[in-house]
């Protein structure tokens, strides 16, 4: 589904799917170089990462492996409680791992900065993160990322993999919603 087809439903398109597309390609080809010869594991965050690790784990020159992880700190709302859950953890161990966190976007950073503490303890000999979207206006919290996609406005925002409501994941471009559907 693009956005052309439910426009009545947003308000502005921010990434379209090309663009997205050629960010994965450009940065797929840097963590290639990156960690040539390492013990890479992508571990993708749930659900909002599957569109992301998919895309992004098919430009990859090599074979490398996926975990994933389910955390949630938003529920049915459209903003961050603060409070992590887990609701699926890992299958693989982290010991001696170079781990790629793969995120569909960085909002207040809470989730996140939670999730490199916790993979940090486990043991990994490194934890590096690659986010599609960030907000830097939303940052409660300053969390390093080594790669970065798309910088966006602190906007609710729905599309490849990011949901309302578990409505919208399948949109293929990243758009605002409009208020209308969530108030």
């Amino acid at each position: 589904m693009r956005a052309a087809e439910i426009q009545n439903e947003l308000t502005e398109v921010l990434v379209t799917e090309e663009q997205i597309l050629a960010k994965l390609d450009e940065v797929a080809a840097q963590v290639a170089l990156d960690y040539a010869g390492k013990n890479l594991l992508l571990v993708g965050v749930l659900k909002g990462a599957i569109m992301v690790m998919a895309d992004f784990s098919r430009a990859l020159p090599t074979v490398v492996p996926m975990d994933w992880m389910a955390v949630s700190s938003y529920g049915a709302g459209t903003k961050s409680s603060g409070v992590v859950q887990i609701r699926k953890d890992l299958d693989e161990d982290l010991h001696d791992r170079d781990v790629l966190i793969i995120e569909d976007i960085i909002d207040s950073g809470l989730t996140l900065s939670w999730l490199l503490e916790n993979f940090e303890s486990r043991g990994a000999k490194s934890v590096e993160v690659f986010a599609l979207l960030r907000k830097p206006d939303a940052a409660k919290v300053q969390v390093d990322c080594k790669y970065v996609g798309f910088d966006i406005p602190n906007e609710f925002v729905v599309g490849y993999g990011l949901d309302y409501a578990e409505r919208y994941r399948n949109l293929r471009d990243v758009a605002i919603l409009a208020p209308h559907v969530y108030s």
